[in-house]
């Protein structure tokens, strides 16, 4: 049950809906959704027909639905968007990373037997932050060093704070003036680029320590990952990654015997140290090289170790659902309109934003985009990302669940399922009719699912009826 108390016009809101003569049916519909929090309307409808006889088997129209409309679930990945639907991903995530560690969802189960790590890429660093530091179970003073003194705009350069992990200024700048901005939009945005360079040089130096060619290697040697993007407190993303070697055919045939976790932990060392990416030069910005950052973390995988599937799987999966708004920036793109100095963003991350738009409109960086994904700190990659053999795609885990899902609707209604064999020709128009609740039905649908209640964006009220 939501925990907010609802306002005058929204108990009048929850009044309308519950009190509509289909409000019966608009409770399956949001059963249906899963609880969407920022459902799609649809209008329209579909029919079913024998190709032969040109007769009807089966009709629907929305014409009968609640507010004439269709509600469908967003499927956005995002929790701070949509909590319900964010789950489906996640799960959706989860089970297609454990996939390639233990096999199911057409992997082998040999695959547990391939070596397999668990591979963190971190971003230099462009200026001192404010960070929390544990040692033996206590915490440290976030920045100790006194003799450090003063920076050139007169701001310290130590802090003695010991920072508990809710305190808002971790990953705030110990001085703002003096924090590198421009680097810090430019590596977000090059650092897809950086993984894709990491990727080939990782399979450079496994060939080469093999005594192999590349395009040799490709014949007795598959490299198998999955990985997925987090935003550090300081704004920055670093990759998390299932790095597995596999045999050719991918996981369902067996690596050669000297591709072990220590070559794969030599071969992650060097490609992290030996990529690099140059932003374009512009007339007001000098060239920047960009690196991955001196932390680079690998620990194998296995069944019987500290680190066990189930834990990597999750942790990959929680991060598949996050972007920059865990930051202290926006779930949402920031319009040419919009004002800086007045977003609901801390200072770090306006910083940031205006970084972005600074540098996106310099025509040389044109083509990295940064004013558009200024409400991602300028990353505009995917936050997961796979290899094609690495396990089953989310695409596959979603048909099984539409399949499962009309198998267990086709049950309840009576109706008859088809099979393969079975030829239907399929009609259907639909028409987009707006998105999103109401704030009395925002408040029901959470009572009813289950799910948290979603702060309302300005715009619920007018986009949750149907047009």
């Amino acid at each position: 049950m939501p925990a907010a108390v609802p306002s005058p016009l929204t108990l009048r809101d929850i009044a309308r809906r519950a009190s509509s003569p289909d409000y019966q049916r608009w409770i399956a519909q949001i059963r249906r959704t899963g609880g969407c929090a920022q459902p799609i309307y649809l209008r329209g409808g579909v029919e079913y027909r024998d190709p032969l006889t040109g007769s009807v088997l089966h009709r629907y129209s929305t014409a009968h639905e609640p507010d004439g409309a269709l509600r469908v679930a967003c499927k956005t990945r995002r929790a701070s968007r949509c909590p319900a639907c964010a789950e489906t991903y996640r799960a959706d995530t989860y089970q297609l990373v454990r996939a390639g560690l233990v096999g199911g969802k057409g992997v082998p189960d040999t695959v547990t037997q391939h070596p397999a790590a668990f591979v963190t890429l971190t971003a230099p660093s462009f200026g001192s932050v404010h960070t929390r530091r544990e040692k033996a179970g206590a915490i440290q003073p976030c920045h100790p060093r006194r003799d450090l003194g003063a920076c050139p705009h007169g701001r310290m350069q130590s802090c003695m704070q010991r920072h508990e992990a809710d305190d808002p200024r971790l990953g705030e700048p110990l001085c703002p003036d003096c924090y590198d901005y421009s680097g810090s939009v430019l590596f977000n945005a090059l650092a897809p680029e950086l993984w894709r360079r990491f990727t080939l040089a990782l399979r450079r130096r496994i060939a080469k320590s093999a005594g192999l060619t590349a395009r040799e290697l490709r014949d007795i040697l598959t490299v198998s990952f999955a990985k997925v993007a987090e935003y550090q407190r300081r704004g920055i993303v670093h990759f998390h990654a299932v790095i597995r070697f596999d045999g050719p055919d991918g996981p369902t045939s067996t690596p050669p015997g000297w591709a072990d976790s220590d070559r794969l932990a030599d071969a992650v060392h060097h490609a992290a140290q030996a990529v690099t990416a140059t932003s374009p030069e512009a007339k007001e910005l000098p060239a920047r090289v960009l690196t991955w950052g001196a932390q680079v973390d690998v620990r194998p995988i296995t069944t019987t170790g500290e680190l066990s599937d189930q834990a990597v799987a999750g942790y990959i999966a929680k991060y598949a659902t996050k972007a920059a708004e865990c930051v202290g920036t926006l779930d949402r793109r920031i319009r040419p309109t919009d004002d800086v100095d007045r977003l609901p963003v801390r200072d770090h991350a306006r910083r940031l934003i205006a970084e972005c738009r600074r540098l996106g409109a310099l025509p040389e960086l044109t083509d990295l985009r940064l004013a558009e994904w200024a409400h991602m700190l300028g990353f505009r990659g995917h936050f997961s990302t796979k290899s094609r053999r690495y396990s089953t795609t989310l695409g596959a885990l979603r048909m099984a669940r539409i399949a499962h899902n009309q198998r267990e609707h086709q049950i309840t209604t009576g109706r008859l399922p088809l099979f393969e064999e079975d030829q239907v020709l399929v009609v259907a128009h639909w028409q987009y009719a707006g998105q999103g609740h109401t704030p009395g039905e925002a408040f029901l649908s959470a009572a009813i699912s289950g799910k948290p209640l979603p702060p309302l964006s300005p715009f619920s009220a007018t986009e949750g009826h149907a047009a």
